[in-house]
């Protein structure tokens, strides 16, 4: 009989432990607690936290119910804000960049992670692969049609010959994006060189003077450092008459020539639907596939007034978005 009794017992928390399982797959949507960390303040990123939250917030989650955090750049504060995510027991992370995305990834394998704003989640190493992840981490990427920007580049700056492909060599999204780049400009004729600063902003106004009189054109991807600091470029490049093709609109704001981008909008509210359909329990974060924005979705931005001082003019059936007059 005490035999008996042992077995009926651990059937009983066997089939409770199921039973717990499986209501907490669907959670209610009212009641989650998300933790959203964002690497630094930036517009691109800005729209990505508001895409997300609008899709989540849509479908139920109360808004007083996300943390949301913002690391400044700054590392160290990624751990730190992660940290108390886990030990809050938020039921998913949102990490915005991808410092943010692998903090979250170094801090915990069991919640749900969903990124956005990272160009590759393979190269970040936080997925398998961006087909079937198979870890807890799933997204949006970012990924701009680096082809189209370099042809861009081609088309308004027809006699370019060097070109300079700049990005912070800590980044390893933007050495992403520079093989690809590198394999455009290639493909275009174009004789194009890797340039790159550390993570040390003090020192990007000293670059970008020094690819002065070297270079006919340059080409940033979307980079976070330069992103962040894309004023200190062009007030050198533009002055001296270095047009700057740019890896999306807000750079291009801040005095690039021009892009051809994606709304960083839209890549927060692919977040929000892939972290709905997992606190829905409809699907599983280790087999959601990253989710990419489709290149007919994007849009060609022009600068005017970098446009203007650099003298270029802009080709009438480009249909593109004039902006920065």
């Amino acid at each position: 009989m005490k035999k008996l009794s042992v077995l009926l017992l651990a059937m009983g928390l066997f089939l409770s432990g199921c039973a717990n399982t499986e209501t907490n797959e669907a959670k209610d949507l009212s009641e989650v607690k998300i933790g959203a960390i964002q690497f630094a303040q930036h517009p691109a990123l800005d729209k990505s936290y508001e895409g997300f939250k609008d899709v989540l917030v849509e479908a139920g989650v109360k808004e007083e119910n996300i943390d949301f955090q913002n690391a400044s750049g700054d590392g160290s504060n990624c751990t730190t804000i992660v940290e108390k995510f886990v030990n809050d027991g938020d039921d998913l992370i949102y990490a915005i960049a991808t410092d943010a995305l692998q903090a979250a990834a170094n801090q915990t394998t069991e919640i749900p992670i969903v990124g956005a704003s990272v160009t590759d989640f393979e190269t970040a190493g936080v997925v398998k692969s961006n087909e079937k992840p198979e870890t807890n981490v799933t997204g949006a990427s970012d990924l701009n049609p680096v082809q189209g920007q370099m042809e861009l580049l081609k088309t308004l700056i027809p006699d370019a010959k060097k070109v300079a492909i700049f990005y912070c060599s800590d980044e390893a999204n933007s050495i992403f994006q520079g093989k690809i780049a590198l394999d455009a400009a290639k493909e275009l004729g174009l004789d194009a060189s890797i340039v790159t600063v550390s993570s040390d902003s003090s020192a990007i106004q000293q670059v970008a003077q020094s690819m002065v009189g070297k270079y006919d054109a340059v080409y940033i991807p979307t980079d976070n450092l330069l992103a962040s600091n894309m004023a200190t470029v062009a007030q050198v490049t533009n002055e001296n008459k270095l047009p700057v093709i740019v890896g999306e609109e807000s750079m291009c704001q801040n005095g690039g020539l021009a892009t051809l981008s994606l709304d960083y909008y839209t890549v927060g509210q692919n977040a929000g639907k892939q972290a709905l359909a997992i606190l829905k329990g409809e699907a599983k974060v280790e087999e959601t596939p990253v989710a990419f924005v489709e290149a007919k979705d994007c849009q060609y931005f022009v600068n005017e007034a970098v446009a203007k001082q650099l003298g270029i003019e802009i080709p009438e059936d480009l249909n593109a978005t004039m902006i920065g007059e």
